[in-house]
């Protein structure tokens, strides 16, 4: 599936995909109509109907996996961008225990990293093209800021210890939403789904050679099943790509404020657009 596909909104990937589909069944129907001739319908009547059950049994197991997939990689993207947000908000609330002048500092490295993340790295997400090669700026000299403060009694060591783990954690689960993003089915897969469709079908048309209406009816019914199998999947495929996606809203929740403005404090809302 090309990345023009995945970004249409819903409506017209629905149209796209279900247009694709009817147009394939109704090109087997011609094809079973032309071929079925007297001679040769009796031929065709006689693969058994017990195919049917077989290919719809395997196409079934076809989309369970690859649904699978998708889904997996949905929940462990929002899994990623909901504990990064934690993290990065656990940091932000444990500056309050460090020297003003540094809880300024930290509070703005964050808000740069957030602002980058959701200005540069959300649309990199979209078209699969971001990278672990380079460490966030903001997020490593922000490390490396409390990392090598000198703290100040038992309760600013504390502190620190917390920070650096928070950090960490965010930098962790950056990681895993970049790695989540490059994820998507593969094409083999796609053709494979599109073959077994095509097989049953085929025997479908075969089956009801001597029935025009009757086998329109069925192609059109298993059309629609197999369209609306290839929506569900296409449209859930990249998980920050889309109008269905993760978006960055978490992350813009716990953004700090400018100096001078009020901090908003909210709940992380949903992860989906």
């Amino acid at each position: 599936m090309s990345d023009w596909l995945h970004n249409l909104p819903v409506p017209l990937m629905a149209l796209v995909i279900f247009g694709f589909t009817y147009l394939l069944a109704a090109a087997v129907f011609v094809s079973v109509a032309l071929v079925a001739t007297e001679e040769r319908a009796k031929a065709l009547k006689a693969i058994s109907p017990g195919m049917l059950p077989v290919l719809g049994i395997i196409f079934g197991l076809f989309v369970a996996f690859t649904a699978a997939q998708v889904w997996g990689d949905s929940d462990r993207a929002g899994a990623a961008v909901s504990r990064e947000a934690s993290a990065l908000r656990s940091a932000v609330l444990l500056a309050a225990g460090l020297p003003a002048e540094q809880e300024a500092k930290l509070r703005g490295l964050v808000r740069d990293y957030v602002g980058q993340a959701v200005a540069v790295e959300w649309p990199e997400m979209a078209h699969q093209e971001a990278s672990l090669k380079a460490t966030p700026p903001a997020l490593a000299e922000a490390l490396q800021l409390v990392v090598t403060m000198a703290p100040q009694g038992r309760a600013q060591e504390t502190t620190q210890h917390e920070i650096v783990a928070a950090l960490e954690q965010a930098l962790d689960a950056r990681r895993q939403r970049i790695i989540v993003s490059l994820a998507s089915v593969n094409s083999v897969k796609w053709w494979c789904l599109y073959l077994q469709a095509l097989c049953e079908l085929l025997v479908i048309g075969f089956v009801h050679c001597d029935n025009r209406l009757g086998s329109a009816i069925a192609m059109g019914l298993f059309a629609t099943g197999v369209a609306t199998s290839v929506l569900l999947i296409a449209a859930h495929d990249r998980p920050f790509t889309g109008q269905i996606s993760i978006s960055p809203e978490p992350l813009r929740q716990i953004m700090p404020e400018a100096p001078g403005g009020t901090e908003l404090i909210a709940p992380a809302g949903s992860l989906r657009r």
